[in-house]
């Protein structure tokens, strides 16, 4: 079991999964399917939120109340927060430019290797913060004689061995994105394709990031862990082959600014869920844990550094037999993920 049931609000925690993973599905679809559509979550709501996060750390730097007091202001201030939001809203913008051949980036060869770039920044801001944590927790023990510390938001991490070997296992997998150069726009230029990214990445990318986040965002990975993992691989799985990429950019991006302004509903409403990590099954930053259950964190842990390794293995088996460099030429042609995705591209 990875998380915990609370008796009659177990129905309130399927229903919160069920509207999040929804929720992400239509506004994927909506940002994809129109260039408005696109703008307006990317271009427009970003700049609107930037201006409100000034202006909250402004009027809190003058001891405002209402500022010192905003969800936002306590729940969500770390560095990784913003540092994901602003990646994977720029990721969003960069897709677009390609998909859509805007101005002289859209056209230029060059910048098809963007999406490479822009998920390698990504996956090396989790991995950053997966090191921290462990780096925090080892500090920890040695002081206090816990694993057990407090997030600048007020959020208790249990760090350790299980975060370094997930940031490896993120390491690795910055190196099982291949066909760097191979990124086309779709016929009907609803999408940005990556055929050559498969299940095989996208199985390690999700089993690495969903422990990312059971590490370091515990009471939030029932949704930035479960729900916005499965909504962008059920849409590339069903209708929106080789779109994995620019489906996980945007329902990221969308997810980001959805959980800085409204944190209270994963943190404290009746549709927060707690991970198995908290024994006591709360989580109050003015009480330190007295217990703590990581044996799923090592777990999967394992199995993240496990599954990126085979994954690895089999990119430079497929490379070394077709006598090419993996990176600058695609290693899954004839494969069923890359045939259905170029199915789809511009050529």
């Amino acid at each position: 079991m990875l998380f915990q049931v609370y008796g009659n609000q177990a129905g309130w925690q399927l229903l919160g999964w069920i509207m999040v993973f929804i929720c992400l599905i239509i506004a994927n679809e909506i940002a994809r399917r129109s260039k408005i559509g696109g703008l307006f979550f990317f271009v427009v709501l970003p700049v609107v939120l930037t201006i409100y996060f000034a202006v909250i750390y402004i009027c809190a730097g003058q001891g405002q109340s209402w500022a010192l007091h905003n969800q936002t202001y306590v729940h969500m201030n770390s560095w990784f927060h913003y540092a994901k939001l602003y990646a994977a809203t720029f990721g969003c913008i960069g897709f677009m430019i390609l998909k859509y051949h805007w101005g002289h980036l859209g056209k230029a060869y060059w910048f098809k290797c963007f999406p490479f770039v822009i998920v390698a920044i990504n996956i090396f801001i989790a991995v950053g913060s997966d090191f921290e944590s462990a780096i925090r927790g080892m500090n920890a023990l040695q002081t206090t004689g816990s694993q057990w510390w407090l997030s600048s938001e007020g959020v208790w991490l249990y760090g350790g061995w299980w975060n370094v070997l997930n940031g490896i296992a993120g390491i690795i997998n910055v190196f099982c994105m291949t066909g760097w150069w191979g990124i086309y726009s779709s016929k009907n230029e609803e999408d940005m394709l990556w055929p050559d990214m498969t299940w095989l990445f996208i199985l390690a990318y999700d089993v690495w990031n969903f422990e990312y986040t059971y590490n370091n965002l515990p009471t939030h990975s029932w949704y930035c862990g479960v729900a916005l993992l499965l909504a962008p691989t059920f849409a590339a799985a069903f209708w929106n082959m080789g779109g994995w990429i620019q489906n996980r950019a945007n329902t990221l991006a969308i997810w980001c600014m959805f959980a800085q302004v409204i944190p209270e509903f994963q943190d404290s409403s009746k549709f927060a869920v707690l991970p198995v990590l908290y024994k006591n099954g709360v989580m109050n930053p003015s009480v330190h844990p007295g217990s703590a259950d990581p044996h799923m964190m090592g777990i999967i842990a394992v199995l993240s550094l496990a599954i990126n390794v085979v994954v690895f293995a089999i990119i430079w088996k497929r490379a070394k037999a077709m006598d090419i460099n993996p990176y600058t030429h695609e290693v899954f042609i004839g494969t069923k993920d890359y045939e259905e995705a170029m199915v789809r591209a511009q050529k």
